[in-house]
């Protein structure tokens, strides 16, 4: 994934340079400088687009920009301060139609060089870690801070989780015994009327 820099010297257009990766966006940590910010500024080709699109399963996506800031926290640490915003299509959970949603999300990650706070999982045969305290924005440091991984994790966790389009609703249910006709939802509404009424009789302290 290249970085679109606004400018052909690389400027983001705040007098500051944006940070240039020779390979996708991995920075590594040694060159980042310690006393100022690192700015950067991540605006995918259409291909790359494409290809984010169809991992996270999505029907379309456009207008993905992710934006912010890598600076030293303490002697050790790093922090990550960003803004993603996309435009995504996903399909409607009832209908399958098309659902198209603007996502705006800021992202905070730290980089953290003392990992005894982390336990590490193995799974298959990629160690994974977990935050002792739960909580995500936290991560072990190390050679390189990969912005690509972010960006797509990021979009990830901000995707609605239940596109539904517009007027789409669920089916009317039906209830039934094998071998009997079906009860449909209007046909039980008077049931359940009833049961509540016996149910509150039972409940009437007797005179």
């Amino acid at each position: 994934m290249a970085q679109t820099p606004k400018s052909p010297t690389g400027s983001s257009g705040t007098g500051k340079k944006a940070t240039t990766a020779h390979s996708g966006n991995v920075l590594r940590v040694a060159d980042l400088a310690q006393r100022k910010a690192t700015p950067f500024e991540i605006i995918p080709p259409s291909d790359v687009l494409a290809a984010i699109a169809a991992e996270l399963e999505l029907l379309g996506l456009k207008k993905l920009r992710f934006e912010g800031k890598i600076e030293a926290q303490g002697r050790d640490d790093w922090q990550l301060t960003g803004h993603l915003g996309a435009t995504v299509t996903q399909p409607c959970v009832i209908s399958l139609a098309p659902v198209t949603t603007r996502v705006e999300e800021s992202v905070e990650r730290v980089f953290v060089k003392d990992t005894s706070e982390f336990e590490f999982e193995t799974d298959g045969e990629e160690e994974i870690e977990v935050e002792l305290d739960g909580d995500d924005s936290r991560e072990p440091l190390g050679k390189t801070i990969d912005l690509d991984a972010i960006l797509i994790e990021s979009l990830a966790l901000a995707l609605p989780p239940y596109p539904r389009a517009e007027g789409a609703a669920l089916e009317e249910s039906q209830f039934t015994e094998p071998g009997e006709a079906a009860m449909t939802d209007e046909e039980a509404k008077p049931f359940a009327g009833l049961a509540n009424l016996l149910k509150n009789k039972e409940n009437t302290p007797k005179s």
